[in-house]
């Protein structure tokens, strides 16, 4: 068979068995539906928290934004962030919020501010990071479906929508719950097993974590210290010194990654399926051990498949390839759009250089690259095929949890607990796979019509959590004094703080090249650019909360007791 037919075969085994899971599991109650039924084994939450977390800018991005972007080095604040989010989850969220019992973040708000109006802004902001986030899911289906089933983006986002659409509105948290655990399965034996073969091919190792900083095969050069010459002779910064702007920058954008990590409710939401709190505990740490798996072999992926591109365009210091000549899996990416050349000197030779105005490959999308690299090492086509069902996988197992996030968000705290709070379970179990299929259209919408900065709105999720519900929580657990008005004035500063600080950097928000934005430096906050700015809006939100609180009335007592209940053993 060849990579269409294989590619078809395995993608369409993993969709049957997605699917099959959802009627499997289907839910008949809104406690299934909002929580899986309230007792999912800690490790099997770990596994479904690990796919859920791993969404398309973990498996198809984040190699790129490290290895293929300008950054080198300093797009370990991406691994460091995310991960790093699951200590402060596992130490200061998941288990308090378990332990309440309620089943979204905007019902604790709610109830913890006693307020409506509180519930009503924590369901804004929730709305407002999930929104982003799937919107760089969307990208990740219609990229994947557009290179290996060939078919266009279009309608490999339609076929995305489909899929979740069957399986999160059937089966709710119960039916995601047990189909991301088979999608964790898939994506990190995609993401392992090509990352396995490549590392032997160049450095003998079969560990890519131990190959990422070992010699190359028959020869006394490191892989890093090849990388680097290689990237220098070119023009480019070396790989393994190249911080990300400047070393504030780094730390506040890892701050903000971090705390946006323990912020986002999709993620959030995956603790209050467990029985007790202190196996919302466990499940976080479990599902640390799950991600690490993929993040501690993301940093080796990303250089190998940086030293295979620029081998294959300059096999030997000058020799640049010839376009006429150029590989099979050129051609293949180049029929996406992702991937582009002009011969701008005509010599038939193409140029890959640091100088923009030399420069012959014009696009190169960071998306292809976990994609590609099995292609452009020339393994088998199942191995190529298995990444694809990855990629989808990842992309699908996030929007899943994404979009049962907001369809809860609008059925139960707005309508169960705000506009109607007399509905029947049934009444509101209907309204939530109603909300759940307009998530979905609403998603398939943006996916196909994204917003002008689309590029890099997992990025702005995580500035939005971190500014607005992050706070709120932490505040909300282990404060008694924090009052209502505090607690909204809090959230609504430090989301339009960052709001607004994205809009006007949103024309260079998202650039990766970094001597393009030397001259933006100066017009940013202290250097720190805006997908880094959610700490800055977080910070913000604590003062307000706090100042605002010290000149309100202090809660009642009864939510000053609940306060200090949540916190006993």
């Amino acid at each position: 068979m060849d990579l269409t037919q294989i590619t078809y075969l395995v993608v369409g085994c993993s969709f049957a068995l997605y699917i099959g899971i959802a009627i499997w599991a289907r839910a008949e109650s809104t406690k299934e539906f909002y929580v899986a039924g309230g007792g999912v084994n800690p490790v099997a939450n770990g596994m479904a928290t690990a796919a859920d977390w791993m969404s398309a800018a973990s498996f198809i991005s984040m190699a790129g934004l490290i290895g293929m972007s300008y950054n080198g080095y300093g797009g370990s604040v991406f691994l460091m962030g995310w991960t790093g989010g699951y200590v402060i989850l596992a130490m200061l969220v998941a288990p308090y919020l378990r332990k309440y019992g309620k089943f979204t973040v905007p019902e604790f708000i709610g109830d913890r501010y006693y307020s409506d109006a509180a519930r009503v802004v924590a369901v804004l902001c929730l709305v407002l990071c999930s929104v982003t986030y799937v919107i760089g899911q969307m990208k990740g289906i219609g990229v994947a479906f557009s290179r290996f089933l060939e078919t266009d983006y279009e309608t490999g986002l339609y076929t995305g929508m489909v899929i979740v659409f069957f399986y999160a509105v059937l089966g709710g948290m119960k039916g995601i719950t047990y189909t991301q655990i088979a999608q964790y399965v898939v994506l990190i034996t995609a993401y392992t097993v090509p990352a396995i073969f490549i590392s032997f091919q160049l450095t003998g190792h079969p560990i890519p974590q131990l190959g990422l900083g070992a010699t190359l095969q028959g020869s006394e050069v490191y892989l890093l210290d090849k990388l680097d010459q290689i990237l220098v002779d070119t023009g480019f910064k070396d790989y393994t010194t190249t911080v990300r702007y400047s070393t504030l920058n780094m730390v506040a954008f890892t701050a903000s990654l971090m705390i946006g990590t323990a912020g986002l409710p999709h993620v959030i939401i995956r603790f209050f399926t467990v029985p007790k709190a202190s196996d919302a505990r466990r499940s976080a740490g479990w599902a640390l051990i799950f991600i690490a798996i993929l993040y501690t072999t993301a940093p080796a992926v990303a250089a190998m498949a940086r030293l295979n591109i620029m081998q294959t365009i300059e096999p030997s210091p000058g020799a640049h390839m010839t376009i006429a000549d150029r590989p099979a899996w050129f051609e293949n990416w180049e029929r996406t759009g992702l991937l582009g050349i002009e011969d701008k000197n005509g010599d038939g030779k193409l140029q890959y250089l640091a100088d923009a105005e030399r420069n012959e490959l014009v696009v190169l999308d960071n998306d292809i690259l976990v994609l590609a690299n099995p292609e452009i090492a020339r393994l088998p086509n199942w191995v190529i095929a298995l990444v694809a069902a990855g990629g989808l996988a990842a992309a699908l197992s996030t929007a899943a949890g994404l979009l049962l996030a907001i369809s809860s968000a609008v059925s139960h705290d707005l309508l169960k607990g705000t506009f109607m709070p007399s509905i029947s379970e049934r009444g509101e179990l209907n309204a939530s796979r109603g909300a759940m299929a307009l998530a979905v259209f609403g998603a398939g919408y943006l996916g196909l019509n994204p917003p002008g900065f689309a590029a890099g709105t997992v990025a702005l999720a995580f500035g939005l959590a971190a500014s607005s519900i992050f706070p709120a929580l932490v505040m909300g657990i282990f404060s008694t004094r924090i009052t209502r008005e505090g607690a909204i004035a809090g959230m609504l500063c430090g989301l339009s703080l960052t709001l607004f600080y994205v809009f006007q950097h949103k024309g260079v928000m998202f650039v990766a090249d970094w001597r393009f934005l030397t001259h933006w430096g100066e017009r940013w906050f202290f250097g720190i650019e805006p997908n880094a700015f959610g700490c800055v809006g977080a910070a913000l939100n604590f003062l307000v909360a706090i100042a605002v609180s010290k000149v309100t009335r202090e809660p009642p007592a009864p939510i000053r007791r609940l306060v200090e209940e949540i916190r006993l053993p």
